[in-house]
């Protein structure tokens, strides 16, 4: 029995219906983008989060820029973003050659400061250039806090973005993630909790709103016999075939959920008896689908060394976002910290970690993870007592 085989951090997790539904694509003959698999993937997607409609798309990133688009986003308008996310939440505002103005966090959730983005709207309004849009990020399947954030967008008449790329399955009051903004986005990403092997999906209440990114999506092409174009378009559906893997995954979601949150109780029952360690939060009223077990270290270690000895043990793991107000990308960007005197996203960098997570990780293959941290945190902590008594 190999002892030593690669833990990865979030690896696809098959349901072994797919290749029913891919069989399908091939014996109707619909293997290009669109057909019946996108139509019922949509609507089996829209049924599962409580929205009227969905558009089915090629990545998470190409559904939050048909957002964009359909917010009105235009060349040299600002955009609101978190600045703790992947920067695919952040790049599709320069494609709309837009301008990005990162918000820090807030320790209850890790996701956008209520408190940083009504400054940031404040000085807007007072400049006389408030947002075309605000992008809110449910980091690691933790959702924000949207109560606060819609209140904000609503005050000052800004269109709410809600980014549940990590998301998906997760809930906030009862309600699922991705349904709060105007517009929400979901990805199938090979790492998420489930896969197209990559994909996405923009979601929405707007009936006609989801109707104009599928247009926007199949090349804008205009209603003609023949190829006729008024406006820029992209080729973004999703296919049929991977349509149908989505299908079978969707169908295992709930499992996946629970598979993730237990993975995540078992690192916190094993790893804050160690001092110092403490776990991503999860905001009372919200149910995190903890897409990532993430956490931070104050106990001498750094997130360096943490990833270090685990990638020793044939492990990945990850540091936790690092802010893209801090990228070389976006160095000319704004930022609004969460006060005066914290950034509290560079805090988070400084400190934090991702562990593998991916709902078929085994209990032995999980203990296997812990058992190679705790050896560090033993072994850091005798070398700071033995450094602290000479």
């Amino acid at each position: 029995m190999q002892t030593n085989k690669r833990i990865y951090l979030s690896p696809p997790h098959m349901s072994g219906k797919e290749q029913e539904y891919i069989a399908e694509a091939f014996r109707s003959n619909w293997i290009a983008p669109l057909g019946p698999l996108v139509n019922s993937f949509e609507a089996r997607l829209a049924e599962y989060a409580g929205v009227k409609s969905a558009a089915a798309v090629s990545s998470g990133t190409a559904a939050i820029h048909l957002a964009l688009r359909l917010a009105g986003v235009k060349k040299g308008d600002a955009v609101f973003c978190p600045s703790f996310t992947f920067v695919a939440t952040a790049n599709p505002i320069v494609y709309e050659q837009a301008e990005p103005v990162f918000i820090d966090s807030e320790w209850e959730t890790w996701n956008m400061s209520p408190a940083a983005l009504e400054r940031a709207l404040r000085d807007a309004k007072r400049c006389g250039r408030l947002p075309k849009a605000v992008i809110a990020v449910n980091l690691y399947g933790q959702s924000a806090k949207m109560d606060e954030l819609l209140r904000l967008c609503d005050a000052y008449g800004v269109c709410l973005i809600e980014d549940a790329a990590e998301s998906l399955g997760s809930t906030y009051k009862g309600r699922q993630s991705g349904t709060f903004g105007r517009f929400g986005i979901y990805s199938f990403n090979g790492n998420k909790i489930i896969t197209t092997s990559g994909g996405g999906m923009l979601v929405s209440d707007d009936e006609a709103a989801i109707e104009k990114a599928k247009f926007l999506a199949s090349q804008a092409r205009d209603a003609a016999v023949h190829y006729q174009h008024s406006e820029l378009g992209y080729n973004y559906r999703l296919s049929n075939i991977l349509a149908g893997v989505g299908i079978s995954q969707l169908e295992v979601l709930e499992e996946r959920v629970r598979a993730r949150r237990e993975i995540f109780h078992r690192y916190k029952e094993a790893l804050e008896t160690y001092p110092g360690i403490r776990m991503m939060p999860e905001l009372e009223g919200t149910v995190s689908n903890r897409w990532l077990t993430a956490l931070t270290l104050d106990n001498g270690v750094t997130p360096e060394e943490a990833v270090a000895c685990l990638a020793e043990q044939n492990i990945e793991a990850r540091p936790l976002w690092k802010p893209l107000h801090t990228q070389p990308l976006f160095s000319s960007s704004v930022f609004y910290p969460h006060s005066d005197h914290e950034r509290v996203s560079e805090n988070l960098f400084s400190r934090g970690i991702c562990l593998p997570s991916g709902s078929d990780l085994s209990i032995e293959e999980q203990q296997r993870v812990i058992d190679a941290l705790a050896q560090l945190f033993e072994t850091k902590g005798e070398k700071t007592w033995t450094a602290a008594m000479s």
